[in-house]
């Protein structure tokens, strides 16, 4: 999903090349280079097979006070699930651009993508860098986006500029990502980047906050990925003095804007989630607390027996109040709970609501774009949640992945 061109943002630079990792023979090389002093956040998987790359990012991040020059992402080999080879792997590659590009290592940050459990081919990385660092450009974000994806249909990208305090700014991102999505914490792999100068503590916190409300907010298989990471990037280029503080007025206008990005690529990455045929809200209004209504949404996020039924297009509302019936709310009051398709009622007082009618129920599922809405009665928290329907392709997608 790339809606016009991305806007370039002063201090990036980005380059894709095809390595031969794909058979396809389509890019699966990226490299990301970044402006002298730009300030890096960034948040990881919490899968515990964590990817090789994803333990040397974290290291290099470390080590490098926040403050990368390079990022190195390939397509079509996850290096996970590969051991210490495949962490000597990651290091052998961010090795060889720090020695094409005379800086410290730890300056370098791998990251992986596609099937987990294979070698990841080292000569072909390396072999395809100097094509990437002559192809770097600031205008490569969308070439970029096409070389990061993998199972993916299309590129997802956004960009959002605004003015704040008589200076102008850009927010661009990327994503990839459609199938093995239940992020917890970011999104398969995200890459952002700001022209404005903000503190590395600042940017963390910023990156914190949106992610909360965008990429871990979608599910399409309830899987989390052992390579997920989500990049924010901050090069200073605008000229503005280095935001540390986020009772600054920039703080909230910068924080919207990286929300939107965010969100904008988090429903990009569910509509295009394998197989899929449906963009499924799930709102969730009158619980106790915020987790206890995202509970219940991801509860019935994950339901097959929901996300099949969304596929047929059949209002089998049943297997909704199931779904929430088994989320562990305590003290339940399913008498207070109402259960909407769209703007059909389709429960209340714990039974199917007298005016609802099978067709109103079929009309609503027959749309592409679904909103299941569920009141719970209990108190004044509310949370949303996007996910997708389950389909045969889904099933097949996955069944051939390796073949």
């Amino acid at each position: 999903m790339i809606e016009g061109m991305p806007l370039a943002v002063p201090g990036v630079r980005l380059a894709s090349v095809a390595a031969g990792i794909k058979s396809s023979g389509a890019d699966d090389l990226v490299l990301i280079e970044m402006e002298e002093g730009t300030h890096c956040a960034a948040v990881f998987t919490r899968n515990a097979f964590c990817a090789a790359p994803v333990t040397v990012a974290r290291e290099h991040l470390h080590a490098c006070a926040n403050k990368p020059r390079y990022l190195l992402i390939n397509a079509g080999n996850a290096n996970a699930g590969t051991g210490r080879a495949g962490v000597r792997a990651a290091q052998a590659c961010v090795e060889a651009v720090a020695v094409a590009t005379d800086v410290d290592v730890v300056r370098v940050l791998p990251f992986s993508t596609g099937v987990i459990g294979e070698p990841l081919p080292v000569p072909l990385i390396t072999a395809a860098l100097a094509s990437a660092l002559s192809a770097l450009t600031p205008e490569g974000w969308a070439g970029a986006a096409h070389g990061i994806l993998t199972t993916d249909t299309r590129a997802k990208t956004h960009s959002v500029a605004f003015r704040c305090d008589g200076r102008d700014y850009v927010v661009t991102g990327m994503a990839k990502g459609a199938g093995m999505i239940r992020p917890d914490m970011a999104t398969m792999l995200a890459y952002l980047a700001t022209d404005a100068a903000v503190e590395t503590t600042v940017l963390q916190q910023l990156l914190d906050h949106c992610k909360e409300r965008s990429f871990n907010r979608i599910t399409i298989d309830g899987d989390t990925s052992t390579n997920d990471a989500c990049v924010l990037l901050a090069t200073g280029a605008a000229g503005n003095e280095l935001l540390s503080n986020p009772e600054l007025p920039l703080y909230p206008a910068l924080c919207a804007a990286v929300e939107d990005v965010c969100t904008v690529l988090a429903q990009a990455i569910v509509r295009d989630g394998e197989g899929a045929s449906k963009f499924v809200t799930v709102q969730i209004t009158g619980g106790r607390s915020e987790d206890e209504c995202l509970t219940v949404a991801f509860t019935i996020a994950h339901s097959p027996l929901v996300k099949t039924a969304l596929f047929a297009s059949d209002p089998n509302w049943g297997r909704i109040l199931a779904a929430i019936g088994r989320a562990g709310l305590p003290d339940l009051q399913v008498e207070a709970v109402t259960l909407y398709l769209n703007d059909v009622l389709i429960a209340e007082y714990g039974g199917r609501a007298e005016a609802y009618t099978e067709a109103q129920g079929a009309a609503a599922m027959a749309t592409d774009d679904i909103t299941i809405r569920v009141a719970l009665g209990r108190g004044d928290a509310h949370a949303t949640v996007w996910t997708t329907d389950l389909s045969y392709d889904y099933v097949r997608i996955n069944a051939e992945y390796r073949t």
